[in-house]
C-alpha cells in the first residue's frame, strides 16, 4: 500500500475524535455490475450517500465509544490491502459531514478540517445564486397525497398499464403518420404571438404530469417523496420534484423506470393529445392538443433524454452503465488525470475501478463539460438578445460563478494543496502557460469572423422591354440570353389592323389632295382649310408609319436580353406596354442588403476586411465587391419584397 494512502499530515486533527453515524441513518445494500455497494439514507433530511464495501467497513464501526484512529487500526488489521488510508478516511468523513449524516462532537481545531464544506442551507442558497439559470424553490410535501393515490399508481405501473400505454402510443403514431402534412403546416405557427399562451400552458401541464410520473413511480416501489416545488428554467417557472429516494432501490430496473417515468408519461400524453387533435375541429381545444403533442413528443424528448445535462437522461445512463454518481466521479477522474499526468503527482488515485470506467469517466467528463459551456453560452446570448439588462445580470453572475470563483480556487489549490508539495512549481508553470496560451488564442491571434445578410442583386443599369404598340407576336429575332447592342432587333410584332389603317389614311389623303386641286380652280378661299386637313392627315399617317416601325421591338441599352418564356408568347396578342423581357447590363451590379441589428456593430466598427456576394443555388461562385457603403439609418422597409416571408424570404415582416 502506498505510503500516502496510509499517512496524512492532517490525521492528528481527527485521530482522537469520536464520530458515529446518526441514529436515524438507514443502510441498504445494492449491486452495481456485480460489485456490492451500500447506500446510507437519512429519512429526516432526505440525504443519500453511496459507499463501497471497504469504506462501509470503516463507517459501520464508528462509535461514540471509540476514537477514529482505533476504528481505522481495526480495519487495517482485518484487511490491510483494501482498507481506506488516512487520506481516504479524511475525505470520507468530510463528505459524510457535508451530507449531514454524522453525529459528532468536534473541537475547534478539528472543525477546521471541514472548513471547505459549508452547512447544507448555505450550500443551497449559494447554489441557487450561482445556478441562476436553473434555481429551485421547494413548496410542499406531496407524500400524503401520493399515498392516497397509491392504488391508482399500482394499477398504472403494471402490465395492464403498459398495455394501455402501448395501445395509445400505436394509435397516436398511426394518426401522426396519416396527418403528417397537416401537422407540418400547423407547426409553422407554433411560435406566433397568438399561440405562445397555449404553448406555455401546454408546457406547464406536461411538466407537472412529468414530475408526478416520477413521484408516483418512486412511491409505487416503496420510496418517499417529500419535496415538490418550482424550478425557474431560464426564469420560466416549471414544476419539479425530488426523486433521490430511488437511489435506495436495490433493483437497477426500478431505478431505470423511475428515471424514465417522466418521459413515459409525456409520450403517453402526446398519444392522448394526438387522439384529441385528430378528432376535433379548429378551436382552443384543437390548438391546445397540438401544442401538447409538440411539447411532449418533440422538444421534451429531445432535451430530457440528453445525458450530458443532469436531467432524466443522465440518471438513466448512470443506471445503464451501473456507475453511481457518474458526474462526480467523472470530475474526480479528470482531476486525477490532471494531477498525475500534467502536474506530476504520481500518487494520485483515480475513482475508476477499471479501464472501462476510466474510459466512461474521461469521455463523459470532457463531453458534458463542453456541452454545458455551449448550452449556457447559447442561453446567455439568447436572453441578452431579448432582455439586455437581464442578460447583463446573468452574464455578471456567470462570470463570477464560472470564471472568478474557479480561478480563485485554482490559485488557492496551487498555493496550498499538500498534493502538490513536490511539484508545485511545475503545476504553477503549466497553469500559467495555459492561461497565457488561452489569452493569446482569444486576444492576440486573429480569428476569421463573418456574418451573412440577405439581399437583392440588381444590375446598375437595366431596362424593362415593353411593346409600344399592340399586336400579335409574330417571331422572336434574338434568343434569350444573347448580348445585344442598342438598336438591335429583339422580336417582331404583327398588326393587320394597323396596315389597314395606313391604306385607309393614304386613300383619304389622296382624296383630300384632289379636293384641293378643285378648290384652287374654283375658289382660292377654300384652299386654306383644305391645307389644314391635309396636314392633319399627313401627321396621322406619319404616326401610323412610326407605329409600323415599332412593331419591331429593339434594344434600348447594351446588355443581355433576358426573356426565358418569350418563345411561348409567339402568336399571342399583347397590349401596349406589356413586359416582354429585360435588358441587363452585366458589367456592373448593385447589391442591396439588409443587416440585422445584432450585426450592425460589426458593420460600423471599421473592421470589415472583405466582403463577397453569393447567389442562391450558386454557392461556389463569388462575385467580387468593388466598394461597400453602409447606410447608418434604421430602415423599416425592405429594399425588395422578395426578402420578406410573403415572397419566400427569411425576414419577418
Amino acid at each position: 500500500m502506498p505510503e500516502s494512502k496510509i499517512f496524512h499530515e492532517s490525521w492528528y486533527r481527527i485521530a482522537n475524535q469520536r464520530i458515529a453515524l446518526r441514529a436515524s441513518v438507514k443502510v441498504q445494500r445494492q449491486l452495481f455490475r456485480g460489485e456490492r455497494w451500500y447506500v446510507l439514507y437519512d429519512p429526516f433530511s432526505n440525504q443519500f450517500f453511496r459507499l463501497r464495501p471497504q469504506a462501509y467497513e470503516f463507517v459501520a464501526r464508528l462509535s461514540m465509544r471509540r476514537t477514529v484512529e482505533e476504528v481505522w487500526k481495526d480495519v487495517m488489521k482485518i484487511d490491510p490491502d483494501n482498507a481506506p488510508g488516512q487520506e481516504e478516511v479524511i475525505h470520507l468523513l468530510a463528505q459524510l459531514y457535508h451530507a449531514n449524516l454524522l453525529h459528532y462532537q468536534l473541537p475547534a481545531d478539528s472543525a477546521k478540517l471541514f472548513e471547505r464544506f459549508k452547512e447544507r442551507r448555505q450550500r443551497i442558497v449559494k447554489g441557487t445564486m450561482m445556478n441562476i439559470m436553473f434555481f429551485r424553490i421547494p413548496l410542499f410535501d406531496p407524500d400524503r397525497f401520493l399515498k392516497r393515490l397509491l392504488p391508482v399508481a399500482r394499477l398504472l405501473i403494471s402490465p395492464l398499464g403498459a398495455l394501455i400505454w402501448l395501445t395509445v402510443i400505436v394509435l397516436g403514431i398511426k394518426l401522426a403518420v396519416e396527418n403528417f402534412a397537416e401537422l407540418q403546416i400547423q407547426s409553422q405557427g407554433i411560435l406566433s404571438l397568438s399561440n405562445i399562451p397555449l404553448l406555455y400552458l401546454s408546457l406547464i401541464l406536461i411538466k407537472a404530469l412529468h414530475e408526478f410520473g416520477h413521484a408516483f413511480c418512486v412511491r409505487r416501489f416503496g420510496g418517499e417523496v417529500h419535496t415538490m416545488g418550482v424550478m425557474f428554467l431560464i426564469f420560466n417557472p416549471l414544476p419539479y420534484m425530488d426523486a433521490t429516494a430511488s437511489w435506495s432501490f436495490r433493483s437497477r430496473w426500478r431505478r431505470l423506470l423511475v428515471g424514465g417515468a417522466g418521459l413515459i408519461v409525456e409520450i403517453f400524453v402526446a398519444g392522448c393529445a394526438m387522439l384529441v387533435w385528430a378528432n376535433t375541429g379548429p378551436g382552443v381545444l384543437h390548438s391546445l392538443a397540438y401544442n401538447m403533442v409538440f411539447i411532449a413528443s418533440v422538444s421534451t424528448v429531445l432535451f430530457n433524454i440528453n445525458p450530458l445535462l443532469r436531467f432524466d437522461g443522465y440518471y438513466i445512463l448512470s443506471d445503464l452503465l451501473d456507475i453511481p454518481n457518474l458526474h462526480a466521479q467523472a470530475s474526480g477522474h479528470l482531476r486525477h488525470l490532471m494531477e498525475r499526468y500534467i502536474f506530476g503527482y504520481k500518487k494520485s488515485q483515480s475513482p475508476a475501478a477499471n479501464g472501462k470506467e476510466a474510459f466512461w469517466f474521461t469521455f463523459f467528463g470532457i463531453l458534458s463539460s463542453l456541452y454545458r459551456v455551449v448550452v449556457f453560452t447559447s442561453i446567455l446570448l439568447f436572453v441578452a438578445d431579448r432582455f439586455l439588462l437581464l442578460g447583463i445580470i446573468m452574464a455578471a453572475v456567470c462570470v463570477v460563478a464560472w470564471l472568478i470563483a474557479p480561478f480563485l480556487k485554482l490559485i488557492r489549490y496551487l498555493a496550498t494543496s499538500p498534493r502538490l508539495e513536490r511539484t508545485r512549481l511545475r503545476a504553477i508553470a503549466i497553469c500559467s502557460g495555459l492561461l497565457v496560451g488561452v489569452f493569446a488564442l482569444l486576444y492576440l491571434i486573429p480569428f476569421p469572423n463573418s456574418f451573412k445578410a440577405p439581399g437583392v442583386l440588381e444590375a446598375t443599369e437595366h431596362a424593362l422591354v415593353v411593346n409600344n404598340v399592340e399586336g400579335y407576336i409574330g417571331s422572336v429575332i434574338t434568343e434569350s440570353g444573347t448580348r445585344v447592342m442598342p438598336g438591335d432587333s429583339l422580336m417582331k410584332l404583327e398588326n393587320p389592323e394597323l396596315q389597314f389603317q395606313i391604306r385607309e389614311t393614304e386613300a383619304h389623303l389622296k382624296e383630300v389632295q384632289a379636293v384641293r386641286q378643285q378648290a384652287m380652280l374654283r375658289s382660292q378661299a377654300d384652299v386654306k382649310p383644305v391645307d389644314s386637313l391635309i396636314q392633319s392627315i399627313e401627321r396621322q399617317l406619319q404616326r401610323l408609319y412610326t407605329e409600323t416601325e415599332m412593331l419591331t421591338v429593339r434594344a434600348e441599352i447594351q446588355g443581355v436580353w433576358v426573356a426565358p418564356e418569350v418563345e411561348d408568347l409567339v402568336g399571342m396578342w399583347v397590349h401596349r406596354g406589356t413586359a416582354l423581357g429585360q435588358l441587363i447590363d452585366d458589367r456592373s451590379f448593385h447589391f442591396a442588403s439588409v443587416v440585422s441589428q445584432q450585426d450592425t456593430s460589426q458593420l460600423f466598427s471599421g473592421q470589415i476586411r472583405d466582403s463577397e456576394v453569393k447567389l442562391r443555388g450558386q454557392s461556389d461562385v463569388n462575385l467580387a465587391v468593388a466598394s461597400l457603403t453602409a447606410i447608418p439609418v434604421e430602415q423599416s422597409k425592405l429594399p425588395s419584397m422578395e426578402l420578406g416571408f410573403g415572397a419566400g424570404g427569411d425576414i419577418a415582416v
